[in-house]
């Protein structure tokens, strides 16, 4: 089977090659999947350049998600035939991931694609699209109300923003996306963006615990001084979902929001939620999120191509969802 593969050499060096494989070096798992498709993640990035600490035992087999038909099966969850979808679960660190024509798993990782949605579709959404709707789904279970005023969404033409600004547009949000990159501003407005805040306005902080209010909820993949600014600005009683760190891990802020308005910090985990939580949130996106908008989003590389996409990741470059056609 074709595979890329990472590997590090006697002086630590880290390299990504696509490499012919034995599917019987394939990992421990009840559940065989022929792999259809795969995707570009940040956390992929990191794991092609060896860095992060990710991986501890080389060589290994990136790919944090992937969609695909089942080939074998020990469980009784699923049988062959069956198409699946897999985010999350540390796939692509610590165990062999989906750049490889075949990955074998434990079926609690998987999750039955819901019907009418293609594997194709399914990893344009992939952990990106699944981080975003989780949350969306935690804003709301908090009570974010539609008509409190607009939704902010940072870092919005990468593969978390992109989605969640297509679903919150879609179910009738007034989105504002906040970017570093003029030449997305067609690309956000056609998703159902109103409003393009330029990241210029939001990277520092100006040192004051409160600021006039704006937002009603935020879906933040940002983090950092970004996300510090934030805070002062959310509308009494809203929340803010934090799911990424692009812009650092360090978070310099007051309880001063929290304590004077009531707002909540809402931290999105996707790797270790519930498989009840999983399925809630891919019966959403298959519901909500137009799939026209999706398409839209989509750029499909080889798995051949992966390996030079790495850096181009880490570098903030890629704008919507780059799809890697594996089998």
């Amino acid at each position: 089977m074709k595979a890329i593969q990472v590997d590090k050499n006697d002086q630590g060096k880290v390299s990504a090659s696509l490499v012919d494989l034995d599917p019987a070096s394939l990992p421990e798992g009840d559940v065989t999947v022929s792999v259809d498709y795969s995707t570009i993640n940040y956390k992929d990035g990191l794991v092609l350049g060896g860095l992060g600490g990710l991986v501890r035992n080389y060589p290994h087999v990136p790919g944090i998600d992937f969609a695909g038909t089942v080939l074998e099966s020990q469980s009784d969850q699923f049988k062959a035939g069956d198409k699946v979808v897999l985010t999350g679960w540390r796939v692509g660190e610590s165990h062999w991931g989906g750049y490889a024509e075949q990955a074998r798993v434990k079926s609690d990782w998987l999750v039955p694609l819901p019907d009418g949605l293609t594997t194709r579709q399914a990893m344009a959404i992939g952990t990106a699209g699944m981080a975003a709707m989780l949350g969306v789904l935690a804003l709301e279970d908090a009570g974010m109300d539609k008509n409190n005023g607009p939704v902010l969404v940072t870092g919005a033409a990468g593969g978390v923003g992109s989605i969640a600004c297509a679903l919150l547009a879609a179910t009738g949000y007034e989105v504002e996306a906040v970017t570093g990159r003029e030449s997305s501003a067609d690309h956000l407005r056609s998703l159902g963006v109103t409003t393009i805040t330029p990241r210029s306005e939001l990277e520092t902080p100006n040192g004051k615990p409160l600021n006039k209010e704006k937002w009603a909820g935020c879906v933040d993949s940002v983090g950092g001084a970004m996300l510090s600014n934030i805070l002062t600005q959310m509308k009494y009683g809203s929340s803010v979902a934090a799911i990424g760190l692009a812009g650092g891990a360090a978070l310099e802020t007051t309880v001063i929001p929290f304590l004077l308005r009531g707002v909540n910090l809402l931290g999105i985990d996707s790797v270790m939620c519930p498989a009840e939580t999983r399925q809630r949130a891919w019966q959403r996106l298959h519901t909500d999120l137009p799939k026209d908008k999706l398409d839209s989003m989509i750029n499909e590389v080889s798995l051949s191509e992966v390996p030079a996409l790495g850096p181009v990741i880490l570098g903030g470059q890629i704008q919507g969802r780059t799809v890697v056609k594996v089998g």
